[in-house]
């Protein structure tokens, strides 16, 4: 049973920063495409980065430079470190799980298999 599960939200001011993790079980990373995406109120979830087996990651424009995704293989977990938060960037982010062939174009929800429950980040002014 694929399990993943989402720690490190909170609320901070702008041009804070927070550290997303998602724990994984169940799910081989090596083989295989991760990514984040976020929910906004009101919008349609949206990719924000990925990452391949391979470790190659890519971003959506508006956190290029900001945000970086990590995993780590052997204890099975990826991270977002967010830096230079903004307030546009409050929203539920979730980890996802899928088998995308071309990892760093794969922004839609539906090119992934498995997904967290959810973790809040609030970005004040």
């Amino acid at each position: 049973q694929v399990q993943l599960v989402e720690s490190g939200g909170g609320s901070v001011q702008a041009g804070g920063s927070l550290r997303l993790s998602c724990a994984v079980s169940g799910y081989t990373f090596s083989k295989n495409c991760m990514a984040w995406f976020r929910r906004a109120p009101g919008r349609e979830r949206e990719g924000v980065a990925t990452i391949d087996g391979n470790g190659i990651t890519s971003y959506r424009d508006f956190v290029q430079g900001r945000f970086t995704i990590s995993q780590d293989n052997a204890k099975n977990t990826l991270a977002l470190q967010m830096n230079s938060l903004k307030p546009e960037d409050t929203a539920m982010y979730y980890c996802a799980a899928g088998t995308a062939y071309d990892c760093v174009s794969a922004y839609h929800p539906y090119e992934y298999n498995y997904w967290g429950q959810g973790t809040q980040v609030t970005v004040s002014s």
